[in-house]
């Protein structure tokens, strides 16, 4: 038995939760997203609860009942209050900057690095060496933290490099003499 597939989940007030056959899309204050349910599960609405179950006792089924009970709990989290993700870069002359809805990121290279937003996120730079990307999907707001920090990832003897806000990096012992 699923210990997180069991719980149910509770849409906030504001948040409106439709059940259309496998398919559950979530409206909210922040904007509105939508997934396939995999067909091993069954989706039961009474009111703003909302609760998964497997149609069988297949280890398939049982895999996907967790997965999909919390990619639908995040769903209603992402259009309540929406999701976050901090970035620090670490390294004389790193920083970073916006330029029109891009940011722009000066890491050691020889020229800037520009990223795009994907849809449905949005990057603030409070300090220069401060990135927050903010967005109501939490597998892609995920995803475009980690391409950044891929571009530039923190290295072992100095500590420069791109990091997660509270990310420790192990250091090594430079040369001896």
């Amino acid at each position: 038995m699923s210990r997180i597939g069991k719980k149910t989940i509770t849409a906030p007030s504001g948040v409106n939760v439709t059940v259309a056959g496998q398919t559950v899309t979530v409206k909210g204050p922040k904007g509105q997203l939508a997934w396939t349910v995999p067909e091993e599960i069954v989706l039961t609405q009474e009111g703003a609860e909302l609760s998964l179950a497997p149609r069988e006792d297949t280890q398939r089924a049982r895999a996907m009942w967790g997965l999909s009970r919390t990619l639908v709990a995040n769903m209603v989290e992402g259009v309540s209050a929406g999701f976050e993700r901090n970035l620090e870069l670490v390294g004389v002359g790193y920083r970073a900057a916006m330029k029109g809805r891009n940011l722009s990121m000066q890491l050691g290279f020889s020229h800037d690095v520009d990223i795009p937003p994907p849809e449905g996120v949005t990057f603030a730079v409070g300090k220069p060496t401060e990135v927050k990307i903010i967005g109501i999907d939490k597998q892609v707001v995920g995803e475009m933290a980690a391409r950044i920090r891929r571009i530039r990832p923190p290295e072992p003897y100095k500590g420069k490099g791109v990091r997660y806000a509270g990310e420790k990096v192990r250091r090594k012992e430079g040369k001896k003499k």
